[in-house]
């Protein structure tokens, strides 16, 4: 079945690059990001995966831990991640699952369940749907859920920006408007009444239209 926004994220027990976890423990009480690779010593992830390992301070100071993961088996993780390093510069920083029986690929609906065999003998088209990214809340909720094509680098910044909005919502009854970034003015969520947002607003707020009520972002 589908996976949502909103439904909990499936857990799971796997060996990774930093050793074997159970996901839901592993994530605790902080939030995570899931982004997924079709395939070992593939170009345009090559890139992403050296991306994060450079952006990890920022995913760091938000609480937020990030793991890659490949249908590929560990071995050749290590041999990857020598590559990464040669050529953007950082070695990845962080956990790369190898889910080399599909199980994870599969409960987290990239891949379809009568997928088996040995990985070696599939192509990246063939895994051309295992490149997703998955948003995790501490409640283990998936958050967001971005789903790229091969030949499409991702945009980690913009995944960056959706969390800093997912955590600003989650603790402050507001909505980020189209293209909001840390420090611009937000929206009071439709769920709050006026007289209740007089109590947390009370110089009011800028209203086009009675249903937009703009106001500075909490902090």
């Amino acid at each position: 079945m589908a996976l949502r926004i909103g439904d909990t994220a499936p857990d799971f027990e796997a060996e990774t690059t930093e050793g074997k976890i159970k996901f839901h423990e592993w994530i605790g009480d902080d939030w995570a990001v899931l982004f997924s690779h079709p395939k070992d010593f593939t170009p345009v992830c090559t890139t992403e995966l050296g991306y994060m390992a450079n952006a990890k301070p920022e995913f760091d100071k938000r609480g937020v831990k990030i793991i890659g993961l490949s249908v590929d088996p560990l071995d050749k993780h290590e041999e990857w991640a020598k590559d990464i390093e040669e050529t953007q510069g950082t070695a990845p920083n962080y956990p790369l699952i190898a889910d080399s029986n599909f199980e994870i690929a599969k409960a987290y609906d990239m891949l379809p369940a009568e997928v088996e065999g040995d990985p070696g003998d599939r192509t990246p088209a063939d895994n051309q749907t295992v490149r997703n990214v998955v948003v995790i809340g501490p409640d283990k909720k998936i958050k967001m859920i971005l789903a790229y094509p091969m030949t499409t680098g991702r945009n980690f910044d913009e995944v960056l920006r959706v969390i800093d909005s997912l955590q600003l919502t989650a603790k402050h009854k507001v909505a980020t408007p189209v293209n909001w970034k840390q420090g611009d003015d937000v929206i009071i969520a439709g769920s709050v009444s006026d007289d209740e947002a007089k109590e947390t607003y009370p110089e009011g707020w800028e209203s086009p239209r009675p249903y937009i009520r703009i106001v500075p972002q909490p902090h």
